[in-house]
C-alpha cells in the first residue's frame, strides 16, 4: 500500500500526487498516535516522547492529551 502510494506521490500527475500525499500524511498520523498511545501505556514520559518526534513536550502533550 504505502509503496503504491509513496510511487503516486512521485508521478507525474499532480492531482493523483497530490492524493498520494494526502493519504501518506493521514497514515503517518495515525502510526504515530498509535505509537504515541503505546510508549504512554508503557510509562513513557511526554518529554521523551517529544525528543524522539523532534517537538517540544508541550506541543506532543497538547496534541495527544486528548486522544489517550
Amino acid at each position: 500500500m504505502s509503496e503504491d502510494l509513496m510511487t503516486a506521490a512521485a508521478g507525474a500527475d499532480p492531482a493523483s500526487g497530490l492524493r498520494a500525499v494526502r493519504s501518506l500524511r493521514e497514515l503517518a498520523d495515525r502510526l504515530e498516535l498509535l505509537q504515541v498511545r503505546r510508549a504512554r501505556q508503557l510509562g513513557l514520559p511526554w518529554q521523551e516522547i517529544a525528543d524522539v518526534l523532534g517537538v517540544s513536550r508541550q506541543a506532543v502533550h497538547k496534541k495527544y492529551r486528548k486522544e489517550l
